[in-house]
């Protein structure tokens, strides 16, 4: 019995390492280190996956007695009955591991036969029996565990019983080739070969890969299966359907036509066969979901007018915040997988929303989203002593400006940046014209030609000066000028001005005057995405709040687990329709929290400066602090 589980199991395998198989390679640059991934596959299981898991207690100890339960009665019962060995010095360990098993099993239960209720997260479907099969086995790892511990043990019947109990977890792992625990074998190897191998270690990587554009052998962007990298492919099928995805992005909470478990599924399904379980999670709001046949039969986006198995409004109204990949206890990477499907979109198909189009021209005229020329971006600083850092050639400070010097709401903020600095003593100065957009925005859009043009244009007016430290006030900025940038040849020192700032006053640079009592009014942090998820950075800005003397309390959501304002990844262009928009979510939990709200990225501040009707105050740090230290910009 045992021998034939293994072999569907094996079946299964192969069914599964056949469709991976479509996949193109992963590239020289990228390629699998297995032993790496192997040596790490423990510590990735025990302290990264679980580190995920634990964030819901419930959860966590529900896995801990379910999996930690069953695969330790599981394997002392090798010795036990394989080998005859049937000591209670063994058998006991066995029954009270069998116990814990089946009590984790019973805690298992909160998955339904049919699509999940109003509310609900967690898909339905075959899913829905695996707590009756958990506690199955545990049942018959404990029976052939008391047998073995009887005084006169019976391996004719405790080896059947045991047996039983590990064929109980095979068929779950078959059961038609999409059983639950499928995600337990694609779950392993994907950890094994993940396409961001720091992360098994704690790291934080969220630079995307640079196409090679030069290449006319590789595709451009996603937009079959086989376009995915094997290993992409892998990541898909490791899905366990939790839903935690689902609970925390913003745009499926605002009601748009994004599920990313969905879209996770919608990916599988499209992948072919080898997976015949339907999805029965919820759906993308306000969609239905194409069968597993269509999927297969369709390409995965296309041109407007035209099926596909992602539709484009379910492709833009992603933010890229990466809050679901942060909530994913198996570290799939859906954000990658949305840019890839957009490079597609935009370089193969030019399938790109009206005003997405329209940014990317202006970017392609005029290397501003505005179009506005690069000598005007300094316009905000006449009259402020900032000059060009062509004049000396060196700097202790590079300045990056970013499209907020061309507004006002923006240019406010800078003013306060730059009044801050000259009065600490530093000296700074900017490119000036020779500074073009960072092209970020063109990055997430899937213009990644745009990008790399702009990427390296900016690379070589940088590598003309001498600088200690580039300091934004943008966090996309920060992000791209950091993470993206050294695959271009660009490394430097990169902060962001609330990082920046924080040191200025911790190093005595910057003298803050004593709080007064009136100045204990409540003020919340907003994290923005690409400071808190994509750069790590959660305490500085907080220390400097603290270090002001304002009362700072946090909303519902903070931190890596804050809510996004809904202002990345060309989103806001798209204007893709929902039941409600992202921002008012978050001015919601500003209200809740009665605070002012302190942000540190222009594009917060223009989503939550634009939620209309009574709403809290909305501050950035720059502004802040100068006003503590009653500096006028």
């Amino acid at each position: 019995m045992l021998l034939a589980g293994l072999g569907l199991v094996a079946v299964q395998g192969l069914r599964l390492l056949r469709r991976w198989r479509r996949g193109r390679g992963v590239g020289a640059g990228g390629a699998v280190k297995w032993r790496l991934g192997l040596a790490l596959l423990p510590r990735a299981y025990l302290s990264v996956v679980h580190g995920v898991v634990a964030r819901e207690p419930a959860s966590a100890r529900m896995h801990a007695l379910a999996a930690g339960g069953l695969l330790g009665a599981g394997a002392l019962s090798l010795p036990v009955q394989v080998l005859g060995l049937g000591s209670r010095l063994l058998a006991v360990p066995v029954v009270v591991l069998a116990v814990l098993g089946f009590v984790g099993a019973v805690m298992a239960r909160r998955r339904h036969s049919g699509p999940p209720p109003p509310g609900h997260r967690l898909s339905g479907g075959r899913h829905a029996r695996l707590p009756l099969a958990l506690a199955a086995t545990a049942l018959f790892l404990l029976g052939a565990a008391v047998l073995a511990a009887a005084e006169r043990p019976s391996p004719v019947l405790g080896l059947p019983l045991a047996a039983l109990g590990a064929a109980g977890i095979l068929w779950l792992a078959w059961q038609g080739h999409g059983g639950p625990m499928r995600h337990a074998l694609a779950g392993a190897l994907h950890l094994v070969a993940h396409p961001r191998p720091g992360r098994l270690r704690g790291q934080r990587e969220t630079a995307l890969a640079p196409l090679a554009l030069a290449d006319e052998t590789l595709p451009l962007g996603a937009g079959r299966p086989a376009d995915f990298a094997w290993n992409r492919l892998l990541s898909f099928d490791a899905c366990i359907q939790c839903g935690r995805c689902e609970a925390v992005c913003p745009a499926f909470a605002a009601g748009q036509p994004l599920n990313p478990q969905a879209l996770v599924n919608d990916l599988v399904r499209a992948a072919g066969p080898g997976v015949a379980a339907p999805y029965a999670g919820n759906p993308h709001p306000g969609l239905a979901a194409a069968g597993a046949g269509a999927a297969a039969a369709l390409p995965l986006v296309a041109p407007p007018g035209e099926a596909a198995v992602i539709q484009a409004a379910t492709l833009w109204s992603c933010t890229t915040c990466r809050a679901c990949v942060e909530e994913c206890p198996m570290l799939i990477e859906h954000v990658d997988a949305i840019v890839e499907l957009r490079r597609h979109a935009a370089l193969e198909l030019g399938a790109v929303p009206p005003r997405v189009a329209r940014i990317l021209n202006e970017l392609r005229d005029s290397d501003t989203q505005s179009g506005r020329a690069t000598a005007e971006r300094g316009n905000w600083a006449i009259g402020r002593n900032l000059r060009a850092i062509a004049i000396t050639g060196a700097a202790e400070v590079l300045l990056w400006q970013g499209e907020a010097a061309f507004e006002p709401r923006g240019q406010r903020v800078l003013a306060a940046l730059l009044a801050l600095m000259q009065t600490a003593g530093v000296d700074v100065a900017t490119l000036g014209e020779a500074e073009l957009d960072c092209g970020e925005i063109a990055r997430r859009a899937g213009d990644e030609a745009g990008f790399q043009r702009l990427a390296r244009a900016n690379v070589a007016a940088l590598e003309r000066f001498r600088f200690g430290s580039i300091v934004t006030a943008d966090p996309h900025a920060h992000h791209v000028l950091l993470r993206e940038y050294p695959a271009f040849g660009g490394h430097y020192r990169v902060e962001h001005h609330s990082q920046f700032l924080d040191r200025l006053v911790a190093e005595g640079r910057l003298v803050l005057p004593a709080a007064g009592a009136g100045d204990a009014r409540p003020v919340a942090w907003h994290d923005p995405c690409y400071l808190a998820r994509y750069g790590g950075e959660t305490a500085a800005p907080r220390r400097l709040l603290d270090r002001l003397g304002v009362r700072r309390v946090e909303m519902a959501r903070h931190g890596l687990q804050a809510r996004c304002c809904g202002g990345g990844g060309a989103a806001p262009l798209a204007d893709v329709p929902g039941e409600r928009r992202i921002p008012d979510l978050r001015i919601d939990e500003a209200r809740a929290s009665g605070a002012e709200v302190a942000v540190g990225c222009p594009g917060c501040m223009t989503m939550l400066d634009g939620v209309p009707g009574p709403r809290p105050a909305v501050f950035d740090l720059a502004e802040l602090l100068a006003r503590r230290c009653g500096i006028e910009p």
